[in-house]
């Protein structure tokens, strides 16, 4: 499955890292990951269950936090309003770029910021928790006596999680506006929540406040063996499968293209090909008769870079055509031909630039094609192979008077 690595400015304008995992297939919703306290998007939590839900069609955005993984900025000057901040970059990132997400997934802490960002995010339909506190002052007992501490005094250093954190005092004021399970009252959208009954670090009477808090429709899932951290691979695959099929119910998936089952699919007659739209911008699902691919922009021109554009195709199909051209004719006379590379590219040139024009007009397309190759080859052989690369069905094509029609149906 193709993983596309973004960057995006929070609020303060701080660079956020995030990791989009795709389908390998139509993308049927978007849906965006909060991380838990502490963690980063390459928790293995977070990581698994992205991939798992790509699987089944829900492209995933999990990204750092202010101050944690990749992401600039300062942990010790976050607090839980930062978080709700960051998460509604995340998801407006995703809504200029792909689609705005339909889903919102949160790990432990990550789970009450997505319950209290949901009002926030229209789009949004459906809301799952892991692990999750009720309300983020919860997390207050993992500071222990810190938190008397910073009564006190600006900051104190805290360990969590086995690694050294400065909390501000700041940090803990803000908890104390998240401390009422109202939101929940008024989520009025479709919620799932995960919840082990063995948790030692969010006990499951905080998955009992906000069910009894949350309107329907609500369900719950016992995650029976599972630790906080989900750090059995089934226990990541259990809430995948899950959650995508609770999530069909309520997730629309007119917004973008779905793929056709097989029965429904139009058939590809051999030696033509299909093109559908994926997205509303550049992403495109190329059909054969036994075969399917991507193709796509760049980020830079607009698009998700899912898949080459479509002169990286045309050059590839040359390349391709190339090396399987000298490999069939060197197999043929048995020469010592270990290993082809064929290099091309595609440039527009003005035309007193091209030697062998005579009439052109102003600006003319370029390919230019280097051909590496390693074996026991003498120069004879090396000429005949260029001439052989020359003759290939693709480069003939290209040479050719072409002449295209195109129709418009209903």
């Amino acid at each position: 499955m193709p993983r596309i690595e973004t960057v995006f400015k929070n609020a303060h304008g701080e660079s956020l890292s995030g990791s989009l995992e795709m389908p390998s297939g139509a993308v049927k919703s978007y849906a965006l990951f909060a991380h838990c306290f502490t963690c980063s998007k390459n928790n293995l939590a977070a990581t698994r269950i992205a991939r798992a839900l790509a699987d089944f069609g829900i492209a995933v955005l999990r990204f750092d936090f202010t101050g944690l993984g990749n992401s600039q900025g300062d942990f010790s000057n976050t607090n839980f309003s930062s978080n709700l901040q960051d998460l509604l970059a995340a998801a407006h990132y995703l809504e200029a770029h792909y689609a705005a997400p339909s889903l919102l997934i949160g790990h432990s802490l990550g789970g009450s910021a997505v319950l209290a960002a949901a009002q926030d995010l229209a789009a949004v339909k459906a809301v799952v928790t892991i692990g999750a506190p009720a309300t983020a002052a919860h997390i207050k007992h993992l500071f222990a006596d810190s938190y008397q501490q910073l009564k006190n005094q600006q900051s104190v250093q805290v360990e969590l999680g086995g690694r050294s954190f400065k909390i501000q005092h700041q940090f803990v004021d803000d908890l104390e506006k998240y401390n009422s399970v109202a939101h929940i009252k008024a989520l009025e959208k479709a919620l799932l929540i995960f919840h082990s009954p063995l948790d030692d670090v969010v006990p499951i009477d905080e998955a009992t406040r906000i069910y009894t808090a949350a309107k329907h429709p609500k369900s719950f899932v016992s995650l029976d063996h599972a630790d906080h951290l989900l750090s059995n691979p089934e226990d990541s695959r259990y809430v995948a499968e899950v959650l995508s099929a609770w999530a069909s119910r309520y997730l629309a998936t007119d917004q973008i293209p779905v793929k056709k089952a097989d029965s429904e699919m139009q058939a590809v007659a051999p030696g033509s090909v299909i093109v559908c739209e994926r997205d509303k911008k550049f992403t495109r699902e190329i059909s054969m008769q036994h075969h399917t691919l991507i193709s796509d922009e760049p980020i830079a021109m607009g698009g998700a870079d899912l898949g080459p554009n479509p002169y990286e195709l045309l050059l590839a199909a040359l390349g391709s055509c190339t090396s399987m051209t000298l490999r069939m004719y060197a197999n043929h006379k048995q020469l010592d031909l270990q290993d082809i590379q064929v290099e091309l590219h595609h440039s527009r040139i003005h035309a007193e630039d091209c030697v062998s024009c005579e009439e052109q007009p102003a600006l003319i397309d370029r390919i230019t094609r280097v051909i590496q190759l390693t074996g026991n080859l003498d120069p004879k052989q090396r000429a005949r192979l260029l001439e052989i690369a020359n003759q290939c069905p693709v480069h003939k094509t290209l040479q050719n008077k072409m002449q295209i029609e195109t129709s418009i149906i209903d």
